[in-house]
């Protein structure tokens, strides 16, 4: 769509780095009430996990999850379909399958043409179909910044539940997608990011992470989240805590974007990374041959990333293979999970 509406300059920050920093969000949580949970809550707040899970019978357990959050792109139909994309992650990240979403919709009504807020609804419509979901409901505001996202439910088998605090020492851990769309987004916004760089950017945050499905249904995979805006980093000490082990990656291995590090070397980075770090760096290791241009990619928050998956070596194949069906062919293995302090280190 042709306009000359930059929404990226409505928002203070973009995709998922508009999320409060992991440390802020604790010292937050920690001073609300707590609440008995009913038996039936298979998964709720205690490990910061993707989604909350309640059993609905022996059959059946309810996912659900909702995720938003201010312009990344400035095309409003590829916005709408990243934040959508992003959203629907959270389900496929606990091994479920959505079958609804509903529409979380803020906008500046006297700044946005009528036609530039019915694209980015078009563009999360895209997605909900290419995922086989309706979009049956949803809210609006008028507020300062655009805002777009869903509510999504899905279903799971409560046997196939896959949290992100089961790893077991020994589990090899993959990354179902490269890093540094934080990166690519800060280079956008500054006018520095080519045709090629934008394309890979698109393609990497509208990727359904469709094969977490399949994923539930191998018994050696033992823990599944994705990764978003507390980057790589984040997240697997997300992964860390949960399980109380460390866990090991090896820089070299962990896949990225086309050019992504020669940015990070540039400068191109997002004010989330650096509060990333702020938040959870003494808990992680890093050797002293990394950069900190790799410290920034490996904080970089990422905007619908992939899928982080902890499993025994035996089902390293069968992990990739499941992957690969899906045409995720960056899919690699990153590390693994060792017995230890919970902690993240870094060679």
């Amino acid at each position: 769509m042709s306009t000359d509406i930059k929404l990226t300059s409505f928002s203070h920050g973009g995709g998922c780095g508009c999320k409060i920093a992991p440390g802020v969000l604790s010292d937050i949580l920690k001073h609300t009430q707590g609440f008995p949970m009913p038996k039936e809550l298979m998964v709720g707040i205690e490990t910061s996990d993707d989604a909350a899970v309640y059993r609905l019978n022996d059959e059946q357990a309810l996912i659900a999850t909702t995720d938003f959050f201010m312009p990344i792109v400035d095309d409003p139909y590829d916005f709408g379909r990243i934040a959508a994309t992003n959203a629907i992650s959270d389900v496929y990240a606990m091994g479920g399958t959505p079958i609804m979403a509903l529409a979380l919709v803020g906008m500046p009504i006297n700044k946005l043409p009528l036609e530039v807020i019915g694209q980015i609804l078009k563009g999360g419509e895209s997605i909900c179909a290419e995922a086989g979901i309706p979009i049956a409901g949803g809210h609006t505001i008028d507020s300062v910044e655009p805002i777009y996202g869903l509510v999504v439910l899905g279903l799971v088998h409560p046997d196939k539940v896959k949290r992100n605090a089961d790893a077991r020492p020994g589990d090899v851990l993959i990354l179902g997608k490269p890093l540094g769309v934080g990166v690519l987004s800060a280079a956008l916004k500054k006018g520095a990011l080519s045709e090629a760089g934008y394309a890979a950017m698109i393609a990497n945050t509208t990727k359904l992470n469709k094969p977490g499905k399949a994923l539930s249904e191998l018994s050696g995979v033992h823990a599944l989240t994705d990764v978003t805006g507390f980057g790589l980093l984040g997240h697997t000490l997300e992964l860390a805590r949960g399980a109380g082990l460390s866990a090991h990656i090896d820089m070299h291995r962990v896949p990225l974007l086309p050019g992504v590090e020669q940015l990070a070397q540039d400068g191109y980075f997002t004010g989330a990374s650096g509060r990333n770090w702020q938040s959870y760096g003494a808990q992680v290791r890093l050797g002293a041959q990394i950069s900190p241009a790799q410290q920034a990619l490996l904080t970089d928050p990422q905007t619908s990333g992939g899928l982080l998956v902890a499993c025994d070596p035996a089902s390293v194949d069968a992990v990739l293979t499941t992957f690969a069906k899906e045409g995720f062919g960056h899919a690699s293995v990153i590390g693994q999970m060792q017995t230890g302090p919970a902690t993240v280190e870094v060679q």
